[in-house]
């Protein structure tokens, strides 16, 4: 890893009408709308699902590295990230996000063990601790079921 701090630049470019064009060095052009909820076409990210993705997306990546540092053995792990917008004070936030994660591990991995790194996980992810919003966290682990022979 880098030394701190990092930093990302994004360019977005949107005109009158139509999708935003966000830009980043070396990576692919992604397109964005308004939500249907906000009277957009409903068939693209926009920022709302731009960022409850972030969630699963860094807590899986933190708990990928976590996992490795502590030699755990795993098989998959899903998010299910629901987040809620609301008016408070007459400002609109997001206000709290429900995150289901369910870890698959091998036969004979320590579920409490699995269950306390994805914790841990959830902990260190940078995307849910820079939110204002509350996270209630549902982890869930998972041992798969032995092939018999």
């Amino acid at each position: 890893m880098q030394p701190f701090p990092h930093h990302y630049a994004v360019i977005t470019r949107g005109q009158v009408e139509g999708a935003i064009e966000l830009r980043s060095q070396g990576l692919p052009v992604v397109r964005s709308a308004s939500p249907a909820e906000f009277g957009g076409p409903g068939d693209l990210w926009s920022p709302e699902t731009f960022l409850v993705g972030a969630i699963g997306d860094c807590l899986i990546l933190t708990f990928r590295s976590i996992a490795r540092a502590s030699n755990l053995a795993w098989l998959s792990l899903d998010c299910d990230v629901a987040g809620t917008l609301e008016r408070v004070d007459r400002v609109t936030k997001l206000t709290a996000f429900e995150v289901r994660a369910t870890l698959r591990v091998p036969d004979g991995v320590d579920v409490d063990r699995a269950r306390q790194l994805l914790e841990k996980a959830e902990h260190s992810c940078l995307i849910t601790s820079s939110l204002s919003g509350t996270v209630r966290f549902d982890p869930v682990v998972e041992a798969a079921v032995p092939v018999s022979s």
